[in-house]
């Protein structure tokens, strides 16, 4: 999801910074631009990161047993 999001600021981003011509009073869409390009390599960044930590994981098993009936316990 994160990787796709990043995609999508980039793009929304360039097409701002790079292929808008217009001016509007108190908004200047080329600094937007760059601010969403910056959040999409970030959230690139951190969506790389945090699937790198996923695939580092271990799993323990843990198994309990009960002796329930007059049968003496396994030997450890």
């Amino acid at each position: 999801m994160y990787i796709g999001g990043g995609i999508a600021l980039l793009v929304i981003g360039g097409i701002l910074s790079f292929g808008v011509s217009d001016r509007m009073d108190g908004l200047d869409l080329t600094a937007i631009g760059y601010i969403l390009m910056a959040g999409g390599v970030l959230a690139i960044i951190l969506s790389l990161v945090l699937q790198r930590q996923r695939t580092n994981t271990s799993h323990t098993e843990v198994v309990e047993r009960r002796n329930t009936g007059n049968t003496p316990p396994p030997p450890l």
